[in-house]
């Protein structure tokens, strides 16, 4: 019985570190840009999965892939435009990051009261048909969660191909390890940071479509109580490394799904944070971090 509960967790921890993946890229590619974390980052996962919403089930009533895209888009296009005339001003104008981090929790409230007062307070769900279990080896999976699995998966190659392979991801990786010498070398930084926020923005929407599709409903607090798991795995993985970001979104996703088949549900996140301060005890750079952070 044990092994058959753990082989079910297995799997639902797959499609909890896909999702975590996905979301802990996007902030790691926006710090290691601009080196301040954005605490509103789970406040664009819930405005982007509520943009997916309109479209899917209220405004136009598209295909929830579809949907899913243009919305991921759309928080893509309003996290370049926040950078632009909110964040990237007090980033310029003070020099010690945590007047930005102070400005980015102030968003963070707001943004979250904009979306409660959008859509108020009630529970909703996406318009999509219900798919039954089915059983894949030892895993019991649906339509719906291999698909985000298969997602998180492309997510991660392209962004790997992109920072490898193209020269954008390379301009982004030399702005990473050092902004000032990246200026000289005559890359556009300006440039690179609006794609980055793109990016990261677009990523948060997903992130927080695909979460509202495992889980089987929205609210508008969604993303911040998620917020402090993808804390979690850009620490455990790395603080700056995409890499990281990804392995950390694996064994955080894993390790907090497992450990429901052994201990009570309700402090199955608990365990993300034991991993958390056993990381910052014993490798505060993080369980795979490199010298260079992407």
């Amino acid at each position: 019985m044990r092994v058959t509960q753990f082989w079910l967790s297995f799997g639902f921890g797959l499609v909890t570190a896909s999702v975590l993946s996905i979301a802990a890229v996007g902030l790691s590619l926006q710090f290691g840009i601009t080196n301040y974390i954005n605490f509103a980052y789970g406040d664009f996962m819930a405005l982007g999965a509520y943009l997916t919403y309109a479209f899917n089930a209220e405004i136009f009533h598209v295909n929830i892939w579809f949907a899913l895209i243009v919305g991921s888009l759309l928080m893509g296009l309003i996290a370049v435009a926040l950078n632009r005339f909110l964040l990237s001003p007090f980033a310029r104008r003070f020099d010690k990051t945590f007047y930005v981090l102070i400005v980015t929790f102030g968003l963070s409230l707001i943004m979250l009261n904009l979306t409660y007062s959008i859509w108020g307070p009630n529970v909703r769900s996406y318009n999509m048909k219900i798919e039954v279990d089915m059983h894949i080896g030892p895993f019991l999976l649906n339509k719906y969660e291999i698909i985000i699995m298969i997602i998180s998966v492309v997510t991660m190659l392209l962004i790997h191909l992109m920072l490898k392979t193209t020269r954008l991801g390379k301009s982004m990786r030399a702005m990473s390890d050092n902004t000032t010498l990246a200026m000289t070398s005559g890359i556009d930084t300006k440039r690179i940071t609006t794609i980055t926020w793109f990016l990261s923005g677009t990523m948060a929407g997903l992130a927080g479509s695909v979460l509202g599709i495992t889980e089987g409903n929205l609210t508008p607090a969604a993303g911040e109580l998620f917020l402090f798991v993808i804390f979690a795995a850009v620490i455990v993985g790395g603080v700056g490394s995409i890499y990281g970001a990804m392995a950390g979104g694996v064994l955080i996703g894993l390790a907090t799904e497992v450990s429901a088949a052994f201990i009570n549900a309700a402090y199955k996140l608990d365990v993300a944070f034991v991993i958390l301060i056993l990381t910052l005890l014993f490798r505060p750079s993080g369980l795979f971090a490199r010298s260079g952070r992407a």
